[in-house]
């Protein structure tokens, strides 16, 4: 163990020595794709591996999994690094934001540029290791987590482009498992498109006040007083949605117990909402994560 020690301290000091100037910046690299703060990794991965799950019938193939494990958190940490970019003069503004690495100077929109295309390149080099199906569609993908965070300043639907851009990986599963995206899975794909503007909508709620002052928009800004209403209505949509989906993948009993459950986070999460605080918002957004991890145990069970 003592060698191990060694070993690492011994590679960390050559590569302090040698890129200086990079090591001094990996925490603020860290913070840039939100390494810390994995929350939209497991938000992106529970659908994503779901759809593995079903379009492979089981467990899927190993490889196929370490794939999808690591492009997720691949991309969802690019998908970061681009916001930033976009958002480097508004993030200063916004009381969440405003410790951010390119607001506070620490790094520069080239890093975050640089960073995001490194990061685009390795999972790139996963997609390759799958077919030709599933490579095409990666372009799509970067091109989604590209053109997301400019979304903002043109509609009031942003979250409808996150919805596209975070289920995407939901037909790149069943493409790399079966080389083909049968219709069904486009069952899969907008059900999670309407979980996704329902839970990112919670999170816009949290700085609303802000995003009005700045100009920015947001389906939270947009849908007013009848939020509540209106991210009711997409979970319980979303659930339908999921409950069509097991019929058409003949999923068991397990799976919409799965559901059950799920509902009543969602209905949990309304209750967190019901007086539109920043701290209870954000706590309901966070909460999707369960519903996300609960999904899939319905899922995987219903395999076994």
């Amino acid at each position: 163990m003592e060698s191990v020690r060694k070993i690492r301290a011994r590679v960390i000091a050559q590569f302090r020595s040698r890129f200086p100037e990079l090591y001094s910046k990996l925490p603020a690299f860290a913070e840039l794709t939100r390494a810390n703060k994995p929350i939209g990794i497991y938000l992106l991965l529970w659908p994503t591996i779901c759809a593995l799950w079903i379009a492979e019938e089981g467990f899927p193939r190993f490889s196929l999994l370490v794939i999808f494990v690591l492009g997720t958190a691949l991309m969802r940490s690019a998908g970061c690094c681009v916001n930033d970019f976009a958002d480097y003069k508004i993030d200063g503004k916004v009381l969440r934001t405003e410790g951010r690495p390119l607001a506070t100077g620490t790094l520069t929109r080239k890093d975050a540029f640089l960073c995001f295309a490194v990061l685009c390149l390795i999972s790139f080099g996963l997609v390759l290791l799958t077919n030709e199906r599933t490579i095409i569609l990666s372009f799509a993908a970067v091109a989604l987590a590209a053109v997301y965070p400019f979304m903002k300043r043109f509609t009031n639907l942003p979250q409808l482009v996150l919805g596209v851009a975070f289920s995407w990986g939901i037909l790149m599963a069943f493409s790399a498992a079966t080389g083909d995206v049968p219709q069904s899975a486009y069952l899969l794909f907008v059900a999670n498109c309407l979980w996704i503007v329902a839970y990112d909508t919670q999170y816009a709620m949290v700085d609303r006040e802000f995003d009005i002052e700045i100009g920015v928009k947001s389906t939270a800004i947009l849908f007013g007083d009848a939020d509540k209403v209106i991210i009711g209505s997409l979970q319980a949509m979303f659930i339908l949605a999921m409950i069509l989906a097991g019929r058409q993948f003949e999923l068991g009993s397990l799976y919409y117990i799965s559901l059950v459950i799920a509902s009543g986070l969602l209905a949990y999460q309304q209750y967190l909402i019901r007086d539109r605080l920043p701290g209870p918002c954000f706590e309901a957004f966070l909460n999707n994560n369960w519903v996300g991890a609960v999904i899939f145990v319905g899922v995987m069970l219903s395999y076994i």
